[in-house]
């Protein structure tokens, strides 16, 4: 989503030259590998860091294009969201203290990023998903500011032609649908790449693919969405679901999301994989190009491919191959998406030289997979180690394999290999390597997230916990500390809520009744489940009535004689007082005394979302 010079509205005749610059691109690209000016011999590796900003609360802050512009530096950019910024860290040669140079720039860059948000009254997590995200902070008006993130938003719901749906079921399960790409912005990833020599990438994006499951599974990050426990990594389900371009209807389709793992080997070059890429996905955005990059090509000038690099940027391969220039060469490279922000610097570095030691350590019997593993296991890997991490079982070459005993006895001497062949400095690859062992002998990220969420939420309220959690995500970021080494929550003395809206409050798991229930099944439902107030709701979930303990006293003669057939909706109170989920709390207090009532439904585009009752509010009730 990075490229800034795109075309802000839909034009036809646009569309028809940026192909005509897309396949002048895929010429050029063809051109180049077949008279070897694609980059060989030196390998590079670079990263993107992304990271949240929260405000005073602990709560996504909107500050990020301030901080941004008052950071002033080319290193960092924007992202969808307002509580989301990136660093874009320098290519570097493959050797020496490659990672520790590294992790000294993300260090160096954080620090600033650090001292110019705290100037904003803000703070910086690094985490897959940030905990304390709720739907408020999904709406357009947190949407950065910018006419690219306006654009492919519209281009997405133009593709979709309805409201984008999102279904994940984990511990808890969770099913919602949303009218823009927002979603998406819960997603902060460590990006990494690893330049490749163009006679290898087939086979190096092969084993990419071969090794995601394994090597997502031991860096889950991201565990938690809107309070719900998931996926040990979310974020999988949840990017790939948040901007699905794709139409459900009575016929079956095989038809593949912008998001998507891939389905089979590639085979032939980079070319074949493009070409792929090009007739299965439809151009979603366009720019104007000056000059036709084949005709720069034969006049001496490297081609950047804009439209190509445009296309390839619109769909999100969790293993993204990419074509770059740099110093007026150019390389091949292959992108991780799949990696999450977090928990630590340390931890994020450990991530990369254990990935980039495989891909560089790969054996040569895995030179060529199709012959020695099926794609299915390494596909099925990798949406397994999303769903339960660590604690996975992985088919590895047709053998089931625990993952930590997959890693600790072949993955990791691997790694070594790899890293130890490109000169990487010893002291560095026993650092950082050892940090992976000692979480896959640990604990991962998503494990003390999800242990210390139950743990909190045992003595807290939901949003409490949430805000509780992030702020000691932050606590223990700030201790250097891996993951890893991270002891669990104690004490909660200190902790003071800050709940605001009626949305940080309300209670979500309702019990409710129909119009045409019988009012003595009114009457056993708020005996069976302890409660003083039944909303009333019809088949769309859509507010229609409220009764109480107190209204329906009123008719206890007629509830209580088993021959009348008195119903729900001739009980109910009709004109119920809602409030919505972005209702300042203290106005909520206010519209119950005035009004009396003990209790008040929240809804959200007249569909019942939540309860809101006295026993709620009273501790926050100063008056």
């Amino acid at each position: 989503m990075g490229d800034q010079r795109i075309n802000i509205k839909s034009d036809d005749q646009a569309r028809i030259k940026f192909i005509g610059h897309l396949i002048a691109d895929l010429k050029s690209l063809e051109y180049m590998l077949d008279h070897q000016m694609i980059e060989s011999g030196i390998i590079r590796i670079g990263a993107e860091q992304e990271f949240c900003l929260v405000n005073k609360q602990w709560r996504p802050s909107k500050k990020a294009p301030k901080v941004l512009k008052e950071i002033n530096e080319p290193h960092f950019t924007a992202e969808l969201a307002r509580y989301n910024l990136e660093i874009n860290l320098d290519p570097l040669t493959l050797s020496g203290d490659a990672f520790n140079a590294a992790e000294t720039q993300v260090r160096s860059l954080l620090k600033k990023a650090e001292e110019v948000a705290s100037n904003n009254h803000c703070k910086i997590i690094l985490t897959g998903i940030l905990p304390s995200i709720s739907k408020h902070e999904l709406e357009f008006e947190f949407m950065t500011p910018e006419k690219r993130y306006y654009a492919l938003n519209d281009r997405l719901k133009e593709a979709r032609g309805e409201d984008f749906g999102m279904h994940i079921s984990g511990v808890d399960e969770i099913s919602i649908k949303h009218n823009s790409v927002m979603f998406e912005a819960c997603n902060t990833s460590f990006q990494m790449h690893l330049q490749v020599n163009p006679s290898d990438f087939t086979s190096s994006y092969n084993w990419a693919q071969a090794i995601a499951g394994p090597v997502l599974g031991v860096c889950t990050n991201a565990p938690l969405l809107l309070g719900k426990e998931l996926w040990s990594e979310t974020r999988i389900a949840l990017f790939q679901q948040s901007i699905d371009t794709r139409h459900i209807s009575m016929a079956q389709t095989e038809q593949e999301g912008r998001v998507s793992f891939g389905n089979e080997w590639l085979t032939g070059n980079i070319i074949d994989y493009y070409k792929n890429e090009i007739s299965c996905f439809k151009t979603l955005l366009t720019k104007d190009i000056e000059k036709n990059s084949f005709e720069e090509l034969q006049e001496g000038v490297i081609p950047k491919l804009s439209a190509l690099n445009l296309l390839n940027g619109t769909i999100y391969r969790w293993n993204r191959p990419c074509y770059g220039v740099g110093n007026g060469k150019a390389h091949i490279r292959i992108e991780n998406r799949y990696i999450p922000s977090g928990p630590t610097i340390i931890d994020e570095m450990a991530n990369f030289a254990f990935w980039v030691g495989l891909m560089k350590g790969r054996p040569s019997e895995f030179d060529d997979l199709t012959k020695v593993m099926d794609f299915r296991d390494a596909k099925s890997n990798f949406i397994r180690a999303a769903r339960t991490g660590s604690e996975s079982i992985i088919n590895w070459m047709g053998n089931l394999i625990p993952l930590n005993e997959l890693i600790l006895n072949h993955l990791l001497p691997i790694s070594k290999s790899g890293l130890e062949q490109m000169k990487i400095d010893k002291e560095d690859v026993n650092k950082y390597l050892g940090i992976i062992k000692a979480r896959v002998l640990g604990q991962t990220g998503a494990q003390w997230i999800v242990k210390n969420y139950r743990k909190l939420k045992q003595d807290l309220k939901t949003d409490d916990a949430i805000i509780a959690l992030t702020e000691a995500l932050h606590e223990k970021q700030s201790s250097c500390k891996p993951v890893s080494e991270w002891d669990d929550l104690q004490g909660l003395a200190s902790f003071k809520s800050t709940a605001s809206k009626i949305g940080h409050l309300m209670t979500t798991n309702l019990v409710t009744a129909s119009p045409k229930d019988l009012g003595l099944l009114t009457l056993q439902y708020m005996k069976w489940n302890n409660i003083h107030h039944l909303p009333v709701v019809d088949n769309r979930d859509v507010l229609v009535g409220l009764i109480t303990w107190k209204h329906l006293i009123q008719f206890w003669e007629e509830v209580n004689d088993p021959g009348n057939q008195i119903s729900a909706q001739e009980i109910m109170v009709k004109n119920t007082i809602t409030v919505q989920t972005s209702t300042p709390i203290k106005e909520a207090i206010d519209l119950m005394k005035k009004n009396e009532i003990g209790c008040l439904p929240v809804v959200q585009d007249d569909q019942l979302v939540g309860i809101v009752t006295v026993k709620d509010l009273m501790h926050l009730d100063n008056d």
